[in-house]
């Protein structure tokens, strides 16, 4: 029987830095979207608000150490830590990966996804504002980036599968595009420094059907769930605010006439037609299914946001079945399920428990079983 082994992206947010303070205002986490969201129609559940582990700081060790224990009893085997490099020795966001390595601790699996992306303000109304921009500048840079990983990927908790550090790339075609031998340099100096090679995924963003083996990846996660959604955000059923079809009616009764004002509307998609239509498929690589607990991003971004509603662990329940018998055909290096997100709150994308749903999305985790 082989083990199913749940990894969970992680973001190693929520402590400030100089940047954030620079761009959102000093002392400026996720938690502050998180904290600060109202809803936007009547029954919109926000704001949100965490659970046991309450509004932690990630410069705390014991946080990291409880999160770790939590995980680790609900099931999930790892977590996959979102990576900032973004060129020229830029990094951000870097303090938690390297307290975790210079520590020890928490003792618990974990790899990288390079989040190979540039950083605008899009989320928050910012469109046209670059914070921080993705370039592949030089080869003494793409040296400099392996150097700094290469410390976490001989740690003990590095994942690795048949001995080769897993590295998850985000953009695949970004870096493809701009940098095409990047994985190949990569792999190289794996080997360079006494490591058989490196065993590199794709990461869930772009669709299934590209060329992954050509590109240089050994596996890729699905993107059968965003597959299934993309209709329904571009043919959104939207709802107006009660507070707003109230006023417009009262001026409509009265007579009020005003400059006309554009209709503030919620772009909502219920997530249980997403997940029956959802259908995992082969990439022509290791492909390992993503699951995606709940939505709601309205926290950054107000109205501009997207809502997935009708969550529930019995719908969350339906996609960890659907991947688990996918991962029974299939027959995958490892068994990696890949669960989106652990704490991503300010998207509603959770997986720790919050005041409302508690610890009913891990129970079903903690439910998976091994293939036959």
């Amino acid at each position: 029987m082989k083990k199913i082994k749940p990894l969970a992206f992680y973001l190693p947010q929520y402590h400030p830095i100089p940047e954030n303070d620079e761009w959102w205002g000093k002392g400026f986490t996720e938690w502050t979207n998180v904290g600060k969201a109202k809803p936007l129609y009547d029954g919109h559940e926000q704001p949100l608000c965490p659970g046991e582990l309450g509004y932690y700081d990630l410069r705390v060790p014991e946080v990291r150490e409880q999160q770790a224990q939590m995980a680790r009893d609900y099931g999930v085997y790892g977590f996959i830590y979102y990576h900032y490099w973004f060129g020229n020795g830029k990094q951000l966001l870097e303090r938690i990966a390297n307290e975790v390595l210079e520590s020890g601790k928490p003792d618990f699996p974990f790899c990288f996804c390079w989040a190979n992306e540039t950083w605008s303000g899009r989320w928050h109304g910012l469109d046209k504002k670059i914070l921080a921009e993705q370039v592949y500048p030089s080869q003494e840079d793409l040296e400099a980036h392996f150097n700094y990983l290469l410390p976490f990927f001989k740690d003990n908790r590095y994942i690795k599968v048949d001995g080769k550090p897993v590295l998850v790339i985000y953009d695949p075609s970004d870096l493809n595009d701009k940098a095409p031998d990047y994985i190949s340099k990569f792999r190289t100096l794996a080997k360079e420094n006494g490591i058989d090679d490196l065993y590199i995924i794709a990461s869930n963003k772009q669709p299934d059907h590209l060329d992954y083996k050509q590109m240089g990846y050994d596996g890729k996660i699905s993107h059968a769930f965003q597959k299934a959604w993309i209709p329904y955000i571009e043919n959104p059923k939207v709802y107006i605010s009660s507070t707003e079809y109230y006023v417009k009616k009262v001026k409509r009764i009265f007579g009020i006439k005003g400059k006309p004002k554009p209709e503030k509307k919620v772009n909502i998609q219920d997530v249980s037609i997403i997940v029956d239509e959802m259908k995992f498929v082969n990439a022509g690589v290791d492909t390992y299914p993503m699951v995606l607990s709940n939505w709601d991003n309205t926290p950054r971004s107000g109205y501009n946001g997207v809502i997935l509603s009708n969550n529930s662990p019995e719908v969350f329940r339906k996609q960890i079945d659907k991947a688990a018998l996918f991962l029974r055909e299939e027959d995958t290096t490892e068994n990696f399920l890949i669960l989106k997100s652990w704490n991503e709150w300010a998207e509603g994308n959770i997986l720790e428990p919050d005041l409302k749903n508690g610890f009913s999305f891990l129970e079903e985790i903690k439910k998976i079983k091994h293939i036959d």
